[in-house]
């Protein structure tokens, strides 16, 4: 049985969480927790909460015990990207691309 969290139109760039999704994808929960309070990057509070939030699903829906939790997927896909302006010389305009992301991560019990 598999458990899952989703989160959703997160303001940080894939490629930048993508990087923490692969420290932590394959292992326990509680190694993945001591991984993201030790890493240094934006997306691993991002990571760090999702993941919470599948645990407790596990726990409270499932009845699954959180010490043989272990993140069997763990993955990033490119949510909507809100397009602005910054003015340049010349009368141009060059487009700025703020990117969002949705956070998805699977649990499951050894």
């Amino acid at each position: 049985m598999e458990v899952k969290a989703i989160a959703r139109h997160i303001r940080i760039a894939p490629r930048k969480i993508r990087i923490v999704m692969d420290l932590i994808r394959g292992k326990n929960v509680g190694e993945a927790f001591a991984i993201l309070k030790f890493t240094p990057k934006v997306g691993a509070e991002v990571v760090e909460k999702v993941l919470k939030s599948a645990v407790a699903n596990a726990e409270h829906n499932n009845d699954m015990n959180a010490d043989n939790l272990y993140i069997a997927a763990a993955y990033v896909d490119q949510g909507p990207t809100l397009k602005r302006i910054h003015p340049r010389s010349r009368g141009q305009a060059f487009k700025i691309l703020k990117r969002s992301s949705h956070v998805t991560v699977v649990v499951k019990e050894r």
